[in-house]
């Protein structure tokens, strides 16, 4: 068994869309903070377990640009979970060697959460066992906008507008993109999830919700991935 697992052809970049924390708390009849608690839980636990099968890079979504229609106790409870991620998880995950991006529109988060996204990127940038990218007030629209908008600040000529100028403008311009991208609790659809980078990603919809994910699932999740024949547009 374990010289097949050495076979697979492992992805280097995992994006994961962590769904499915509301309807796992109502069907457990709970608050759906609770829901919010227990995938905050696995979120401390599954990159890690991406990290020790060879992944380089996950990408998580984490909230959207759109979350802030949720109620406000809702995006409270969020931004408050994200702050200790953030603040109080930091040390941790600077013993794993994990380096920390954060993706999205940062300033417009609020109170100290912004100074806190770029204290942890800063704190963990030498780190080089596996990079964290947490998409946080993150929109795929929203980034192509705000790309966009970058490069007409900097009076980018019109002859230079390409594929590769665009990229350099995204918020991770040096991150390859997703080699697949899943999402968990049965949607099939990518909700504004890396919108620009996930032209040739693979997509696998399951239907565990992200608070029953384990490691049975890492392992499905590159078992299928190993499957997969990739032809960026190529033939047969």
């Amino acid at each position: 068994m374990e010289t097949k697992k050495e076979t697979l052809n492992i992805p280097k970049h995992v994006a994961i869309i962590m769904d499915g924390n509301r309807r796992w708390a109502r069907e457990r009849n709970l608050p759906t903070i609770e829901g919010h608690a227990k995938g905050y839980g696995k979120l401390k636990i599954i990159p890690d377990l991406f990290f020790q099968k060879g992944v380089e890079i996950i990408s998580v979504y984490a909230f959207s640009t759109e979350n802030w229609n949720r109620s406000q106790e809702e995006v409270n409870y969020l931004m408050q979970l994200m702050k200790q991620a953030l603040s109080d998880e930091l040390e941790e995950i600077s013993k794993k060697e994990i380096k920390i991006l954060i993706s999205g529109r940062i300033s417009d988060l609020p109170g100290d959460l912004p100074d806190l996204c770029l204290e942890a990127m800063e704190k963990s940038k030498n780190n080089n066992r596996g990079i964290l990218n947490i998409c946080l007030n993150y929109g795929g629209r929203a980034e192509i906008v705000d790309a966009i908008r970058s490069m007409l600040k900097n009076k980018v000529d019109l002859e230079q507008v390409h594929e590769g100028m665009v990229k350099k403008y995204l918020y991770q311009n040096d991150l390859p993109d997703p080699d697949i991208i899943v999402r968990t609790s049965g949607e099939n659809r990518l909700s504004g999830f890396l919108l620009w980078q996930s032209a040739y990603s693979e997509l696998l919809f399951v239907k565990k919700y992200w608070p029953d994910f384990e490691k049975i699932d890492v392992d499905f999740v590159l078992e299928e991935y190993a499957l997969r024949k990739r032809r960026f547009g190529g033939g047969v």
